[in-house]
């Protein structure tokens, strides 16, 4: 079936970067100016560092609602720090969490650009749907990288209050293309978040593009289909047109 439009996530799919096993060292120094010295960069990179680990953690919990960005920070990060550290994070969360989520080694996948330009000639609607601590990082990006303006719609965790694999990120998006979402695709990369929520949703198709998260995932729903990258699904595009 020819879809009238292809929703995508974000990190694996239109873009990957390599594991980040420690706090980025410009977050470290930005809170460090921050607090005026009270933590040092030391204290503050390993409460960071095990942070992410537990809000990851936490994300596998039951697939909970999304965290407002200053919820995330007054559970994961600021328990334990001196109120002369907390105040000022405190009103700093926005642009803290966009710093948090920004990655300077994302890289678009292979042949990403190649599979918009073809669903855009074929006038096929693109959106995101993508879990996240910051949407405004992942929309920066895809500005930077030249794509942004495929996309009519960009569905974000931390602005929808929900987290995949709960449909109503799909939904939100459907919603917004004003499209059934029976006839829309979705991509993914992994089964347990992405796969289940295009179930949930009633999508025409759930394609699995593999990334180095898909083997860490338990198993899933099987896709309907399996891509290598932006070129299969190109191919698949051309092959329904």
């Amino acid at each position: 079936m020819r879809p009238a439009a292809i929703l995508l996530d974000f990190g694996g799919v239109l873009a990957d970067a390599p594991p980040r096993r420690t706090a980025p060292p410009g977050l470290v120094l930005r809170i460090f100016n921050l607090v005026n010295g009270v933590l040092t960069p030391g204290e503050i990179q390993r409460s960071l560092t095990a942070g992410a680990s537990a809000y990851a953690a936490w994300r596998d919990e039951d697939w909970p609602d999304e965290l407002a960005q200053g919820e995330v920070w007054e559970r994961f990060i600021l328990p334990g720090w001196p109120p002369a550290a907390r105040v000022p994070v405190r009103g700093a969360v926005r642009k803290l969490s966009y710093e948090w989520a920004w990655r300077d080694n994302w890289a678009l996948r292979p042949g990403i650009p190649s599979a918009l330009e073809a669903a855009a000639d074929a006038g096929v609607a693109l959106a995101v749907v993508s879990n996240t601590l910051s949407g405004a990082a992942h929309r920066d990006f895809l500005d930077k990288a030249g794509i942004g303006h495929f996309f009519a719609v960009q569905i974000y965790s931390d602005e929808a209050g929900v987290r995949k694999p709960n449909p109503q990120m799909i939904w939100n998006a459907t919603d917004e293309l004003a499209l059934p979402p029976q006839d829309c695709w979705f991509v993914g990369d992994t089964p347990r978040r992405d796969i289940v929520c295009a179930r949930r949703a009633g999508v025409a198709r759930a394609i699995l593009m593999p990334s180095p998260r898909t083997a860490e995932e338990p198993t899933g729903p099987p896709p309907d289909d399996t891509i290598e990258d932006g070129f299969g699904l190109r191919t698949l595009l051309e092959k329904c047109l």
